[in-house]
């Protein structure tokens, strides 16, 4: 498992890891809008000085082969070599596509992810899944690969626009229903709704969800089981947001999973006796802070035909995560195609 450094000053702590740790070459991948608005933070350390930067579209629609040969193209041209280094410094996209031009480009470069949204600090940049979209399909290609370190710093939050930070609060509200019924509950009780935030509790809540994800992932580094306690809501989540993506209407990635939340948790309940007033309390904190994700029966056939491209499939069956109860987790489930339509109706009747 990667080291996880939670860091009170960013460009302190990467300086002291780089003196530390021999690299020939340093690089430093950010998107349009992590190049303005985070790289300044970084501008202060001297082994940065001569790095080359790479900057990408951002968006994870742009999150394709395009932009991953755009920086291989780069690594290959200005010499780097396996004792390289990329610095992913962005959102979930960017550690994501960075992670994987690292892993491919000569079998494999060092990384660091400093992640700068909430949904890239409690999830993608921590665990070592990279990946592309590819075909209109949502995370197609990738690899598993371990960055060298992982640092975050919940200073780069700020910078978030409420639909960010709400994107990442999914995967908060995921780690509580599959961990515990505290964190469920700090999760369920954290006021999103307002301008002001509480980032001191945010924080809390962030270090929290991270030691759920590292302690998983430890055990399961390659999802052969536990790990796949994670994909609770992302069967559903990810199909909606292919179905975005094809609508040209882009879904946050954690605006996805809370659809795929409501619609796993019916699931759960029908398949495996997950309490009712659990889902209810969940779902009623999910309409009060999420636009719904509007598609109607036409969309079903689509959802459906997505769902079934998602990995954790075997033998063209869909298999589900699921819960039995808030920390009581049921992987490999199947539910038949009636009942998932089901569940596309209970979504619309409980958040329309």
């Amino acid at each position: 498992m990667n080291e996880v450094i939670f860091c009170e000053n960013i460009a302190v702590e990467l300086a002291s890891y780089l003196s530390r740790n021999k690299y020939d070459k340093i690089y430093i991948l950010t998107d349009t809008h992590t190049q303005e608005a985070c790289f300044p933070l970084l501008a202060q350390v001297s082994a940065l000085a001569g790095a080359t930067h790479i900057v990408i579209e951002a968006g994870d629609i742009r999150k394709d082969i395009g932009q991953v040969m755009h920086v291989w193209s780069i690594l290959s041209q200005t010499g780097a070599s396996r004792t390289s280094l990329l610095i992913n410094l962005g959102g979930g996209m960017v550690s994501d596509l960075g992670g994987f031009a690292a892993a491919s480009f000569k079998r494999g470069i060092h990384t660091i992810n400093i992640p700068t949204t909430l949904m890239a600090s409690v999830d993608a940049a921590t665990g070592g899944k990279t990946g592309i979209n590819f075909n209109g399909l949502k995370n197609e290609v990738g690899a598993f690969y371990m960055p060298d370190c992982v640092m975050i710093d919940c200073g780069f939050l700020h910078t978030l626009d409420r639909d960010n930070l709400l994107s990442g609060f999914a995967e908060v509200l995921k780690y509580g229903l599959i961990s515990s019924v505290k964190l469920w509950a700090t999760a369920l009780n954290f006021e999103l709704t307002t301008e002001h935030i509480d980032m001191e509790a945010l924080d809390a809540i962030v270090r929290e969800s991270v030691a759920v994800k590292v302690r998983i992932v430890a055990e399961d580094p390659h999802e052969k089981g536990l790990r796949k306690a994670l994909n609770l809501g992302h069967t559903v989540g990810h199909a909606c947001e292919s179905l975005s993506f094809e609508q040209k209407h882009p879904l946050p990635h954690g605006h996805a999973v809370a659809a795929g939340l409501v619609c796993e948790l019916f699931l759960s309940h029908k398949c495996c006796g997950f309490p009712t007033e659990a889902m209810r309390q969940t779902i009623r904190f999910i309409k009060k802070c999420y636009r719904p994700f509007v598609f109607d029966c036409h969309d079903y056939e689509t959802l459906y035909e997505y769902m079934t491209h998602d990995k954790k499939n075997e033998n063209g069956i869909i298999r589900f995560t699921l819960l039995s109860d808030i920390g009581e987790v049921r992987i490999d489930r199947k539910a038949d195609k009636k009942l998932v339509q089901d569940a596309f109706d209970f979504y619309r009747d409980a958040i329309y």
